[in-house]
């Protein structure tokens, strides 16, 4: 019996893909695993996998064809079998760029009462009657607006005072003799305009782009469901900064370079090894547990953040680790490969690493599905107290973002501890 072929989902925020180019041709065989097409997300381009064994029998969406997550894309069977009448994706221009047209307004349908009050809204204001302006002030009896009486203004005028400026003090803020000699003038301040006209601020819209659209629904939905807190800690980094350079040292000729945040995604296995709740997802009445330790790392593109996984972190050392983490960033940013289905939605752990930035401190968003994310920052030389002596050491700020529905405050503060302690003793990182 045939078996049907839908658009897959690559993520809890997708709603719809392109099929940007199939990798099997109908009559071609196919088995369990084998890539049938690359499909294009929102945020990047991922190869699909067969789910079952036979023979593409049917190709139902070109190339260059957008359809809605679960739309039928192909049928796959045994050599010869009749394909199932039922139809693929609905007909229209190819590419992205196809939406359905707005049907026209027609002049049998009345205003809703929304749309008139909107109408009112948006319709320009009435103008304001523009108010009298106020009674010139009298002049005194010295023929001008100032008040003040001529022994005062004989003094203001021998000592060179201007006696505008000069606060009165008699009868209706009248000055007097006394006001002119109690004056003291104001510092003068030098003018901050120097003859130079004002920057021009360019005030546009900015359309959005489709993965920062993917990028506000995922988080949005992230900080509604999930009940975020925050933990923070600081690592003293001085001896795994140490560890590193010894480490690469001996690396130099297979030319393996062990980063900062190499070892932070090995502590966190280790961490997580050790509590394994944080290695769950929240589903309902239960937490649901990962046979795998699946760590997503956040990668900035020019279009947005994509946070893909290195899969099956279990068991690796800091080195392949390292190797995966460089492969997984290459293929994100479009060299050497396209990024698996699996990488961009199976993560079960996410870390944001702001450290090139020179960012402290900070905390990240928790990606949908997972229980917690670790935010780190860079490793800054700071004057630290140790055995009632002022050291300098390399310290480096964590921030645990939890989902409050996994885990509690307390539980999140030993997890991160954990991590702590691993990074402070590298001789860990090696285990």
């Amino acid at each position: 019996m045939a078996t049907r072929v839908t658009m897959p989902s690559m993520g809890a925020d997708m709603t719809e893909g392109t099929v940007a180019r199939w990798l099997k041709k109908e009559g071609e065989a196919v088995k369990r695993g084998d890539k049938m097409a690359e499909i294009e997300t929102d945020k990047t381009v991922v190869e699909m996998e067969a789910y079952a064994d036979g023979t593409l029998l049917k190709v139902l969406v070109p190339e260059g064809r957008k359809v809605p997550v679960g739309q039928l894309i192909a049928w796959l069977g045994q050599p010869g079998e009749k394909v199932p009448e039922e139809s693929g994706a609905p007909a229209g221009p190819l590419g992205p760029a196809a939406r359905p047209a707005a049907p026209p307004p027609t002049s049998a349908s009345a205003p809703s009462p929304v749309a008139t009050r909107l109408a009112a809204a948006s319709a320009p204001m009435p103008a304001r009657p523009t108010p009298p302006s106020p009674p010139p002030t009298p002049v005194t009896e010295d023929g001008d607006r100032t008040k003040a009486s001529p022994i005062a203004r004989k003094l203001a005028e021998e000592q060179g005072i201007d006696i505008s400026k000069v606060v009165g003090t008699g009868p209706g803020g009248r000055i007097t003799r006394d006001d002119v000699l109690n004056y003291k003038p104001a510092p003068s301040l030098p003018s901050s305009s120097i003859n130079r006209p004002a920057p021009k601020v360019i005030a546009q819209d900015i359309p959005l782009t489709s993965m920062r659209q993917a990028i506000a629904r995922v988080t949005v939905r992230s900080k509604t469901e999930a009940p975020h807190f925050y933990v923070t800690v600081a690592v003293d980094m001085t001896d795994t900064m140490k560890f590193r350079q010894h480490l690469n040292e001996a690396l130099a000729e297979s030319g393996i370079k062990v980063s900062v945040n190499d070892m932070i995604i090995k502590a966190s296995v280790n961490s997580i090894l050790k509590h394994p709740k944080f290695n769950t997802s929240f589903a309902g009445d239960k937490l649901q547990g990962h046979a795998d330790i699946n760590i997503g790392i956040a990668i900035a593109l020019e279009q947005g953040l994509i946070v893909p996984a290195l899969l099956k972190c279990q068991g690796k050392s800091v080195v392949e680790l390292s190797t995966m983490a460089r492969d997984l960033g290459n293929r994100a940013r479009g060299k050497g490969g396209t990024l698996s289905q699996q990488e961009l939605t199976q993560g079960t752990f996410g870390i944001s690493n702001l450290g090139m930035f020179d960012v402290v401190s900070f905390a990240a968003i928790i990606v949908p599905g997972q229980a917690a994310i670790l935010a780190t920052g860079t490793v800054k030389k700071t004057p630290v107290v140790k055995g009632g002596e002022i050291e300098v050491a390399d310290i480096m700020h964590a921030t645990l973002s939890c989902d409050h529905r996994v885990a509690d405050g307390a539980e999140g503060a030993v997890f991160l501890t954990e991590i702590k302690r691993n990074l402070e003793n590298p001789a860990l990182l090696m285990v």
